[in-house]
């Protein structure tokens, strides 16, 4: 097991798990738009790239993709009146076709064009200066008064409407800010792989989901630590316990499986010691 590498991925993928969590934990929101926004930010980073587009430049065309992304789902659920899920369900499910038109063909190769990972020398203290900034934006973010009314909002959407606050335009802006993480990390993980692909978003949920309550049963004794921190740390013990699983036998097509399970586990595991999971 190479643990720069495994280091490397669980801090991309890190970013992506930051991002459920604003949706899942602090909006309390079950969005499965991100299966679908993972990959919109891996199609629209390679598509800005093989179109003399600076790494940078990528990356932020894919930021601004992904809250369009989870905006659309808020506007959806909110203005709509639709639910959450089903919201979730049908903007992944056109991100599919979007995605597709912006790549323009299934799978982009990145080997022939200048990105952040196109050299590896350095890769390491590039992935942690970007993880390290968005955790800090983010801890900033939620001690402002939009991030108190969004942690708010996720544990009694009441109380805000009683404080003359519209609980839909919030939900818009906190999706779209989720999803904007989300697909940040499927561009910086595409750029990494050196290649972006449309079925890239596939389990994006899961593995999320799995890495936050990794962290969680980790850190639930520690009620001082920073919940990204508990989504980063999550993030990289999730890509160790796949690596393990690697290592001993099973084969990479078994890794969907390995995180259903390791899901199912710990989810049970918590039931029988009656854990509990911190919201924020």
């Amino acid at each position: 097991m190479d643990f720069l590498s495994l280091l490397e991925q669980g801090l991309i993928f890190g970013i992506m798990a930051i991002g459920i969590l604003i949706s899942f934990r602090i909006l309390n929101f079950p969005d499965l738009t991100v299966d679908g926004s993972f990959a919109t930010g891996a199609a629209v980073s390679a598509s800005v790239l093989v179109n003399g587009g600076s790494a940078i430049t990528a990356i932020l065309a894919a930021l601004a993709a992904g809250f369009v992304a989870g905006s659309v789902t808020g506007l959806i659920h909110a203005k709509g009146k639709v639910d959450g899920i089903l919201a979730g369900i049908l903007v992944m499910i056109g991100l599919y076709s979007i995605n597709l038109r912006i790549m323009g063909k299934p799978n982009i190769p990145l080997f022939s064009v200048n990105h952040l990972f196109a050299s590896k020398e350095g890769s390491l203290v590039k992935i942690i200066v970007i993880t390290l900034l968005v955790k800090l934006m983010v801890d900033l973010f939620l001690k402002t008064h939009a991030g108190f009314v969004l942690r708010a909002l996720g544990d009694n959407s009441r109380v805000v409407e009683g404080l003359g606050i519209d609980p839909g335009n919030y939900k818009i802006v906190g999706l779209g800010l989720a999803n904007s993480l989300v697909a940040m990390s499927g561009a910086m993980m595409s750029q990494y792989q050196g290649f972006a692909d449309i079925s890239m978003g596939i389990g994006t949920l899961v593995t999320g989901l799995a890495s936050i309550i990794l962290g969680e049963s980790l850190f639930k004794r520690f009620g001082f630590v920073a919940i990204t921190t508990i989504a980063l740390v999550g993030s990289f013990v999730y890509r160790v316990i796949l690596a393990t699983a690697l290592h001993y036998g099973l084969e990479p097509s078994d890794l969907k499986l390995v995180t259903a399970f390791i899901l199912l586990f710990i989810l049970i595991l918590e039931k029988k010691v009656g854990g509990k999971y911190a919201r924020v």
